[in-house]
């Protein structure tokens, strides 16, 4: 009795045995939070943890392996019920190896900004899909697409990169990221309705967030850019999603424009993102802020649905 109350006390901080560990462990060695893991255990039955005789959840290799391959699914377009039944069928899927080594991630960094600076598009498209092979999507957005984006307004600005070169690689990039949106609509989860402001022309952002909450499970409808609010209140009372985000980078947050968010936050969840919103703003009209990368505010939003 003494040595089961130890193991238990072990488990209950997040130790492993004989390969078994805590669902706090297995989120870190996944990258999925804890909350997300627990609602594919239980809409999808991803996972089969056993229990120790203190009540304790462990979860073995093979969970970690699932987890991946669902992830692996996700990141290819596919619904979460869809993902997660190719998951549990290990004849459907090779076995995932283990995370990538990242020390290749600067080089591949490097390599699509010198090929975006250059306007080559085939050498851009390679270190795309070169990055996209190495890494998770959410470290693609997160560590390569986010900060070159950052750096090329910001060279732009000291007058060392031409306008040109900006529309060539939002161009490209958007088009790349597009293309792994096909299908986001699809699937039985949570659904997002992402907008831009009137105005706003600015989308990469909305676009990384619409992929990174796609990977957690939701289903997206995507109106882009410049969408009139009238329009996206009456899409919002059609559709009824779970989230309504809408992004502002550049344009005005008008009076006008507030009032309108204002009614749409009054039956719906909506949040707003992007570097023309702040707390302030958030506050007057009723709607949260996604502060942060995109990818981190799809974490904390999957995290409390």
């Amino acid at each position: 009795m003494f040595v089961q109350v130890l193991y238990d006390r072990a488990m209950s901080a997040g130790a492993s045995t004989s390969g078994h560990v805590r669902i706090g462990e297995l989120s870190r060695r996944t990258g999925v939070s804890v909350e997300l893991l627990r609602a594919w255990e239980r809409r999808y039955g991803l996972l089969a943890p056993s229990r120790t005789a203190g009540g304790f959840r462990l979860y073995d290799d093979g969970d970690e392996r699932r987890v991946r391959r669902m992830l692996h699914h996700l990141e290819a377009g596919l619904s979460a019920g869809e993902a997660a039944r190719l998951a549990t069928e290990d004849r459907a899927v090779p076995q995932l190896s283990d995370p990538p080594d990242t020390t290749g991630l600067q080089q591949t960094s490097a390599e699509l900004r010198e090929a975006l600076d250059g306007f080559d598009e085939q050498s851009a498209n390679d270190a795309f899909d070169r990055a996209l092979a190495g890494f998770t999507l959410d470290t693609v957005i997160r560590d390569v697409l986010l900060p070159y984006l950052r750096q090329l307004g910001e060279r732009w600005t000291r007058g060392e990169a031409s306008v040109a070169q900006e529309h060539f690689a939002s161009a490209l990039l958007r088009g790349r990221l597009l293309g792994l949106a096909r299908g986001w609509g699809t699937g039985v989860g949570p659904l997002a309705l992402l907008a831009c402001v009137p105005g706003e022309e600015h989308d990469l952002g909305l676009i990384c967030f619409g992929l990174a909450l796609r990977a957690r499970g939701w289903r997206i409808t995507y109106l882009g850019a410049d969408t009139p609010l009238s329009s996206l209140v009456d899409t919002a009372g059609q559709l009824r999603p779970a989230l309504v985000v809408v992004n502002v980078v550049t344009a005005t947050v008008s009076a006008e424009i507030r009032r309108e968010l204002e009614t749409l936050a009054s039956s719906h969840r909506l949040a707003l993102g992007g570097a023309g919103t702040n707390d302030d703003i958030a506050e007057s009209v009723g709607a949260e802020l996604l502060a942060g990368d995109p990818v981190s505010a799809a974490e904390r939003i999957s995290s409390v649905t």
